[in-house]
């Protein structure tokens, strides 16, 4: 009888267990698909992972029109932190920045202008005006301000973008693509955020000139603090949003849409199924330790080890507890080592599938020991082999 109980038992416990397996599987799984979007090509990008979640042509190259005003901003912001420019600066306006075609700030040749007002009349009015006298300031021209623009592409790692002008006028050799322009909004939110701000910012009054920001859903969603518009026949209605909800940030990039109203419907779709089916998780910081190795040959016997960046993954919902992060390992780590010295790999899996995989470095600069400490580590290096 009892023995008929204990089985019961166990039979019910099983079942207990497989319906749970069942109802995490099935959850782990009830993701819709992707909403239809109405632009020609569209991106969106976790800030923190750099992970992109939905992507159409994400890679493809197409004109920008102002989405091109960001690597601007972004060069002024870079030559503030430099200390190279000052926002109090006063920027004099030529007649080729008074007569540039298309949004303006409304400038006048012959005036000066204080380099912060260019930098919001670049970012919230889309000020072409105020790109090339910032380009001439900074660079001397625009043409040289573009050599600029696209070095820092470069250093971005951005592969399919070049810059002819500091506007997105249209040339036949200006382009980005989703991917890129994503990268740009990244760099903006996280190398200078005490400028940040400015992307939010739904008015900008010059010479008694009030324009309102373009960008329609910062009227419309409290999360979405940025980033910037662009317009032209070839390239159509573009914009580059970011938002924050419960500490996860999104970039979205739609470019080619039909109008104002569509760019901002389209963006709203991306983001709201974003933020509705993944979450973001901070797994370790930079610089924070994650083992100790033994180091051989050096003045020092342990070797900290970690990360040179933080490390994020961005998951479907409901599948944190299917992650593992595991250390791969160099065999023998000899000195010297340097601070920042790659030694092995940091490799996150969900359901022992490789989602993320991330260099190791050494936390500690560990030189070389004495002569007789070298050649001691060595007999013991020897003797640990044998055993290993």
């Amino acid at each position: 009888m009892l023995q008929r109980l204990y089985r019961a038992q166990l039979y019910l416990l099983s079942l207990i267990a497989f319906s749970l397996l069942t109802l995490k599987v099935q959850a782990a799984e009830m993701i819709p698909a992707p909403p239809q979007i109405a632009a020609t090509a569209y991106l969106v990008m976790d800030a923190d992972s750099g992970e992109i979640l939905l992507a159409k042509d994400a890679d493809q190259r197409f004109a920008p029109a102002s989405l091109t005003k960001m690597m601007t901003s972004y060069i002024v912001e870079y030559e503030i932190s430099q200390g190279n420019i000052a926002e109090e600066d006063m920027v004099p306006i030529s007649e080729k920045a008074w007569r540039t075609q298309g949004s303006r700030m409304f400038v006048r040749e012959g005036t000066q202008v204080k380099l912060g007002d260019l930098l919001q009349g670049v970012v919230i009015q889309s000020g072409n005006d105020a790109s090339v006298a910032l380009a001439e300031y900074i660079a001397g021209g625009e043409r040289a301000f573009a050599d600029l623009m696209n070095q820092h592409a470069a250093k971005l790692g951005l592969k399919n973008t070049h810059f002819e002008n500091a506007t997105g006028l249209p040339h036949e050799n200006h382009y980005s693509s989703p991917h890129d322009l994503a990268l740009i909004g990244q760099a903006l939110i996280q190398r200078f955020p005490e400028h940040y701000a400015i992307y939010s910012q739904k008015y900008f009054t010059y010479n008694k000139i009030r324009q309102p920001n373009r960008n329609r859903l910062l009227w419309r969603d409290d999360s979405v603090d940025g980033i910037k518009t662009g317009h032209t026949d070839e390239a159509g209605y573009c914009l580059v949003a970011s938002a924050k909800r419960d500490g996860m940030r999104l970039i979205s990039v739609v470019l080619g849409t039909s109008s104002e109203e569509a760019r901002a419907q389209e963006t709203q779709k991306l983001l709201a199924y974003a933020f509705r089916f993944y979450r973001t998780h901070q797994l370790y910081k930079a610089n924070q330790v994650l083992n100790q190795s033994r180091i051989w040959g050096g003045v020092s016997d342990q070797l900290r080890l970690g990360l040179d960046q933080d490390l994020a993954v961005t998951i479907p919902r409901g599948q944190v507890e299917a992650l593992e992060a595991n250390l791969d390992l160099q065999g023998v780590i000899k000195a010297p080592v340097a601070r920042g010295q790659q030694v092995g790999r940091v490799v996150v899996s969900l359901d022992g599938k490789e989602v993320k995989s991330v260099p190791l470095v050494a936390l500690d600069e560990i030189p070389e020991g004495s002569f007789f400490k070298k050649i001691w580590d060595e007999i013991l290096l020897f003797f640990t082999s044998l055993f290993n």
